[in-house]
């Protein structure tokens, strides 16, 4: 791997804690270095605490829990109308639209790393807020008061009614298909790390750039190892560039962690076929 060893250690530091204790946008950020080990993330950390101090600064010092409605509205002045983050249909064929430094340099990227920067503000104040697994458009879920707003961080920051959300599902999905609860679910933070980097990987696979893509996965691994369908998915690129050593330790991993039968039976073919081609 071409990951320099200080952003592997931290990565793998990310791998070893608890989902609760990761810092999403710092890890976002960590990931994002990579791509851009010699410039410093200092700007950006001090970035992502303008943003929370101006949404404090809008709904107003002394007021400890701001109605739903309010918090909503700062959010979207604060980040939209005053920054300009938002997207367009042209990202979705950038890479660096998943980069959280690229991102925030351009005010413009994928759904997922525009809900980090709405998750990382909304928690530095203290705000009940979680990203929801919904398929093709990430979105953010607030809660205050025993209130609970979706809101579209993509879209600008608009609040999506429950017949917006089925448009925008059936539109990804197809007609015939219905919004189901695990549509709804909230994602922990390792998750959506994982949500923003399949974006990088599955967009180098479509590439034909399986060197690059197996580098992403691999760093995948380091702060999601228990992420069992990754070890099998990297033995099969190794497998690919005709790295016969290297798949066969990752598949070896991967029989390890795994309990379906039938996976199992199927990865245990598949390095019969590579220990035949070592010996």
């Amino acid at each position: 791997m071409r990951l320099p060893p200080t952003i592997r250690r931290q990565l793998t530091d990310i791998g070893k804690a608890a989902d609760d204790d990761i810092d999403l946008a710092a890890s976002a950020l960590v990931l994002a270095s990579a791509e851009r080990p010699g410039v410093t993330l200092a700007a950006y950390h001090r970035h992502l605490e303008k943003l929370s101090a101006e949404v404090q600064a809008y709904v107003g010092q002394t007021k400890a829990s701001p109605a739903l409605d309010l918090r909503i509205e700062a959010l979207g002045q604060v980040l939209v109308r005053r920054y300009g983050y938002g997207g367009t249909d042209e990202v979705f064929d950038d890479l660096d639209a998943a980069n959280l430094m690229r991102v925030i340099d351009s005010r413009s990227g994928l759904p997922v790393a525009l809900g980090i920067l709405y998750m990382q503000t909304a928690r530095r104040l203290g705000w009940a807020v979680s990203g929801l697994n919904f398929p093709g458009r990430f979105l953010v879920r607030l809660e205050g008061d025993g209130e609970r707003q979706i809101i579209d961080p993509f879209g600008g920051g608009a609040v999506l009614e429950p017949w917006a959300m089925r448009d925008i599902f059936k539109q990804i999905e197809g007609n015939h298909v219905e919004l189901r609860p695990e549509n709804y679910r909230a994602m922990g933070n390792r998750e959506i790390l994982l949500r923003l980097q399949n974006n990088i990987k599955s967009r180098q696979l479509r590439a034909g750039q399986l060197e690059d893509a197996l580098e992403t996965l691999q760093a995948m691994l380091l702060f999601a190892p228990d992420t069992t369908d990754l070890w099998r998915e990297a033995g099969v690129l190794f497998v690919r560039l005709d790295r016969a050593r290297e798949a066969i330790a990752a598949l070896e991993e991967y029989l390890r962690r795994c309990g379906g039968e039938d996976k199992r039976y199927n990865t245990s073919v598949l390095l019969q076929d590579l220990r035949a081609r070592l010996n």
